[in-house]
């Protein structure tokens, strides 16, 4: 599937757009996380929640959690807020 990376997340990935594969969201960060060390810590916290800061859409629907389904044909786009004063 294909998944959007964030400009912030680019230093992992070196790129905006990425290939990846699961059937679950965990699984898709898993599998990112073992091409891109690192990108999970960015992404999911300490509870194994999508961080506060993150929202994940998959073909435009937000996804809740990280057992939403995932298929080959998806498209998931990974939007990082930002902050800061």
């Amino acid at each position: 599937m294909t998944v959007l990376i964030p400009t912030p997340l680019h230093s992992y990935t070196g790129r905006k757009h990425v290939e990846g594969t699961g059937a679950t969201l965990a699984e898709l960060v898993a599998d990112l996380d073992r091409r891109y060390p690192g990108i999970r810590f960015r992404m999911i916290d300490e509870q194994d929640r999508i961080r506060r800061h993150i929202r994940v859409f998959v073909n435009g629907e937000q996804a809740r959690g990280l057992s939403q389904p995932l298929y080959a044909t998806d498209e998931v786009i990974i939007v990082q807020a930002l902050s800061g004063g």
